[in-house]
């Protein structure tokens, strides 16, 4: 079931890079952020495996801006042997975005819910019930730093504010990648979908983002240590929360 909620979370950075996968020896980076790395930046601030984000739009708030850099990196996986950077280095151009801002829109799908009350805890928006997303957005805490399509670009997060505005332009982009779908198997396929920026609102809601509500994710056995540390970590929360 999809809650009919709006949760809306600004993000900002100096620099962001959201690789286009048709290009593969140089990185050159998409005008605007992907719904999967807008799904990566909400996952960061609160994550549960009882639901999944359904990003809805993507308003840009700045003007876009390209810049060209040269970035070291390796050519090869990170696997149980260290890797010696001096051997594996290689220099390659990237175009990359700067000065981004961007708010998401989103809500909380839940597979098994049957009950509204089920997502109040988790996005409800009066005072006396204030969900634990938005006291999070409010105080700044995530579960690890949301970047902007790769680690080194890092990124802000807050509440937006009234006065924010989308750019009054529109952008077409053509073919852009929507997210990354596992089927019943573990087999990824990646879902592309004809994207365009359209007076500064990027529109999320497409047949694949409804697939992706049926995508399957590996997650830890219920005993694992780090399972664990999650499941206590949200228990004291929720109770502080009460």
């Amino acid at each position: 079931m999809l809650d009919d909620r709006v949760v809306r979370v600004k993000v900002t950075g100096d620099y962001a890079c959201f690789t286009r996968p048709d290009l593969k020896v140089e990185r050159m980076t998409y005008p605007c952020m992907t719904p999967s790395a807008a799904r990566g930046v909400l996952d960061s601030i609160l994550w549960k495996p009882e639901f999944q984000w359904y990003v809805r739009r993507i308003i840009v708030l700045n003007p876009v801006r390209f810049m060209s850099v040269k970035r070291n990196e390796i050519n090869t996986k990170q696997g149980k042997n260290p890797i010696v950077i001096e051997e594996r280095r290689a220099q390659r151009n990237s175009v990359i975005l700067r000065d981004v801002a961007y708010i998401i829109e989103a809500s909380i799908f839940m597979g098994n819910a049957n009950d509204k009350r089920m997502y109040e805890k988790y996005v409800g928006m009066t005072d006396k019930r204030e969900g634990i997303f938005p006291r999070r957005v409010k105080k700044g805490q995530c579960w690890r730093r949301p970047y902007l399509g790769t680690r080194e670009f890092s990124a802000e997060f807050m509440q937006p504010d009234e006065n924010d505005q989308p750019i009054q332009e529109t952008i077409p982009i053509g073919s852009m990648l929507f997210d990354i779908f596992y089927d019943e198997a573990g087999k990824p396929q990646p879902l592309f979908f004809e994207a365009a920026i359209h007076d500064g609102v990027l529109n999320c809601e497409v047949p694949e983002n409804d697939q992706m509500m049926r995508s399957t994710h590996v997650r830890p056995p219920i005993d694992n240590e780090v399972s664990s540390s999650i499941y206590e970590f949200n228990r004291r929360e929720e109770e502080d929360a009460a």
